[in-house]
């Protein structure tokens, strides 16, 4: 029985989150590949599936795409459309594919101002658009949020997925897992945290190490946005300082930000 055909993708990221994927013991990457058969990864081979496309990717039908990075630019999305077209199922890989990550703080700049900062001496010799997740444009079986992806949850991903399995993240606000690690709330301590309403999954891993909840892993299905202003209201956040807390991970959140940018 021929094993599954897993790829991985990449777009406007980091490739840190792929990287997360290999993080895994000698003993687990064993494992993995006497179970799947990865036919592109760039981070890890150079071997393509099938004849290349123009885009420098395999032709082959695959399996299991895993694609990591937002869109952030037109001809992006020809090429996301075409892996879509090959895979069987396709898996947001970490923050900027589910939710358009860190790069989609530029949406809340003109194209004059984003190009600019980026290209400050030639800034129209690239192509550059607003970024956004991939589910806005082609359909989505499966998400890993967070950024990085955890890599645990990242194997807990693929076994439900070789066992027929829908894979199914955490659908309730970090907060439970801060009560259940026993944290002291970091309001009390004079920060602020969108963990009321983001996804949880990753163990609070910011809160329990100084740190505060940024949103990364996306919101929850139904958060209680009016809650979490209450909350910052309560510790003396205004509404301009509320928003920039949500502009990092969650721009793309039409709950919170109902304008399409």
């Amino acid at each position: 029985m021929a094993k599954p055909r897993v790829a991985f993708f990449e777009f406007s990221d980091c490739e840190g989150c792929q990287l997360c994927a290999l993080d895994l013991t000698p003993e687990q990457l064993l494992d993995l590949v006497s179970v799947v058969d990865i036919v592109e990864f760039r981070e890890a081979m150079t071997e393509k599936a099938g004849a290349l496309d123009d885009h420098g990717d395999g032709t082959d039908s695959i399996d299991v795409a895993f694609i990591e990075g937002s869109i952030n630019r037109e001809s992006d999305v020809a090429r996301l459309k075409r892996i879509r077209e090959r895979a069987s199922i396709v898996v947001a890989l970490g923050a900027c594919a589910h939710i358009g990550g860190i790069n989609a703080l530029k949406n809340f700049q003109s194209e004059e101002e984003y190009r600019k900062a980026a290209y400050p001496t030639d800034p129209y010799k690239y192509e550059s658009t607003t970024a956004k997740a991939i589910g806005e444009f082609i359909k989505v079986d499966a998400v890993i949020p967070g950024c990085p992806i955890d890599t645990g949850e990242f194997l807990h991903v693929v076994k439900d997925l070789l066992v027929g399995h829908k894979p199914q993240v955490p659908d309730y606000p970090v907060c439970v897992e801060c009560k259940l690690k026993e944290n002291g709330c970091v309001y009390e301590k004079g920060m602020h945290c969108l963990g009321p309403v983001t996804r949880a999954g990753c163990g609070a891993r910011c809160p329990s190490n100084g740190g505060y909840c940024y949103g990364c892993r996306g919101l929850i299905s139904k958060p209680n946005i009016a809650s979490q202003q209450d909350i910052m209201q309560k510790y003396n956040l205004n509404e301009d300082e509320m928003l920039s807390k949500f502009k990092m991970f969650l721009q793309r959140s039409k709950e919170v930000f109902p304008d399409d940018k």
